[in-house]
């Protein structure tokens, strides 16, 4: 089985990395299903079992594979309230108050995005009570100016994956 190699974070500041067909083809059999073993995804991308290995430490080291985790299905788990908060912020004060945001478990994305609002924050809890005393203190946050809140009715898509 594979370790989790940390949290996963886009880096949307970098250079895309060089990668071969074989490296590709890694990269589809761990995106349809990161539990395969090395030895099935050796036999399936035509390739030794050290040549995968050490592949995946190769990609796992430049930052291209940066965890593994399950898929979750949030509401099973009693988590029902998926919202997408804007956020808008005092001038200079942005990546001060983004990261205070992002430190709540219950955050799972923070954006910066153009636009009316400085950043984007998506949270999933487990009820309306919740979600009122998280946009309590978020807007009580230092140096939030304001914010708005939309709360998903239906999620139509939600793919966690890059298409390759």
């Amino acid at each position: 089985m594979h370790s989790n190699a940390g949290g996963i974070q886009a880096d949307t500041m970098t250079t895309p990395t060089a990668l071969d067909e074989l490296d590709m083809r890694i990269l589809r059999l761990l995106n349809a299903d990161a539990r395969k073993s090395y030895r099935d995804i050796a036999k399936e991308a035509d390739a030794s079992l050290s040549t995968v290995s050490n592949r995946v430490r190769k990609l796992e080291e430049e930052g291209i594979i940066s965890g593994y985790v399950p898929v979750l299905n949030e509401a099973r788990l009693g988590f029902d309230v998926l919202a997408v908060v804007g956020v808008k912020i005092h001038k200079g004060k942005l990546l001060e108050v983004q990261r205070r945001i992002a430190k709540d478990d219950r955050v799972t994305h923070v954006y910066d995005v153009t636009g009316e609002w400085d950043s984007i924050v998506v949270v999933r809890l487990r009820n309306t009570r919740d979600l009122d005393a998280f946009i309590k203190r978020l807007g009580s946050m230092e140096y939030v100016e304001n914010t708005y809140t939309q709360v998903v009715l239906n999620v139509v898509k939600e793919e966690r994956r890059v298409l390759l």
